[in-house]
């Protein structure tokens, strides 16, 4: 099997298992613990900006970290390896999703106890009503983050075959 296959295989499975993932929230995902270290990291790092940024510190730590892995492939010009990245992003958001949704009913377990981030941040904006049109929002946001990458993936898994066949056939000319 060959580099284009093979790359092609791995963006249809994430398409598939991300899509699978975002219309399930709160099913345990492949990397929740990972997503849930970097969140709880977001915290400690935006805690000395202030108490609102502090809350939101853990989400946008979770959404920053894989953009900042897709904006790192992207100017190596590897675009599949970003397109992994993308979709990080894109399931990362069922993630964040599922717990805004949690806002008002606070059924979730925290880490550590404390307050609820997304109770306390929607409350503070007004918008604790609006939770669960938030939280839809989110999700759509990651669906189309998913398709994107897939659509991402499937492109450049072709092109860095062609980059590879010209370079050869380069080497051999």
């Amino acid at each position: 099997m060959n580099a284009v296959t093979m790359r092609r295989l791995l963006t249809v499975a994430l398409l598939l298992y991300g899509l699978y993932d975002l219309s399930h929230l709160g099913r345990g995902t492949l990397l929740d613990g990972v997503d849930l270290a970097i969140h709880e990291t977001g915290h400690l790092v935006f805690g000395p900006f202030g108490e609102f940024i502090g809350f939101a510190g853990g989400t946008l730590f979770q959404l920053i970290m894989p953009v900042t892995f897709v904006v790192y492939f992207a100017r190596r010009a590897d675009g599949h390896a970003a397109s992994v990245a993308l979709w990080w992003v894109g399931q990362n958001c069922g993630h964040v999703a599922y717990y805004v949704a949690d806002a008002r009913a606070m059924d979730l377990p925290l880490v550590g106890g404390g307050e609820h981030d997304w109770n306390y941040l929607l409350g503070e904006l007004g918008w604790l009503p609006r939770d669960q049109a938030i939280s839809h929002a989110i999700v759509v946001t990651g669906v189309l983050l998913v398709l994107a990458s897939a659509a991402w993936g499937w492109m450049s898994a072709g092109r860095a075959a062609a980059k590879e066949e010209e370079a050869l056939a380069g080497a051999q000319g």
